[in-house]
């Protein structure tokens, strides 16, 4: 089994996402035993009025996040697919950096399931939104 360090984390999400995930300004903050935590930088151009925080923004964060933290706790990069994203938005995000803390509840031969927490980088560090995920590891040959 190979590593999936910040740096390989750091390369596929360069490289391994459409170019509009690009915009989303994504960085890997830390990698932990059981995921990963991905930050999305403020932008006005994710916002409604008001500067809130769309909640596109926030599922999409979401949805890139996963794959990498099972990625990370498998010690390779998988293929996959988004099977299941249930999204709960708590209290709006305004003006400020998010950071999803995606973990792995459980990663199987076919499947993997996730949870996410989307948390404002600073200040208050309450959840402003939460995704349970579920993803279809595509394994070729197998």
């Amino acid at each position: 089994m190979s590593t999936f360090d910040k740096a390989t984390a750091t390369r596929h999400l360069e490289t391994m996402f459409a170019p509009w995930v690009q915009d989303l300004g994504l960085s890997i903050d830390t990698i932990e035993s059981d995921g990963i935590n991905l930050r999305m930088r403020f932008s006005e151009r994710l916002c409604r009025e008001g500067g809130v925080i769309c909640g596109q923004a926030m599922m999409s964060l979401a949805d890139t996040a996963m794959p990498l933290a099972i990625s990370a706790v498998a010690g390779e990069f998988l293929p996959m697919t988004t099977v299941d994203q249930t999204m709960h938005f708590l209290r709006p995000a305004a003006k400020a950096d998010l950071v999803a803390e995606a973990r792995v509840v459980r990663l199987g031969r076919t499947m993997a399931y996730g949870s996410v927490a989307v948390r404002p980088a600073e200040g208050d560090l309450r959840p402003v939104a939460m995704a349970q995920t579920a993803y279809a590891i595509l394994r070729e040959g197998k």
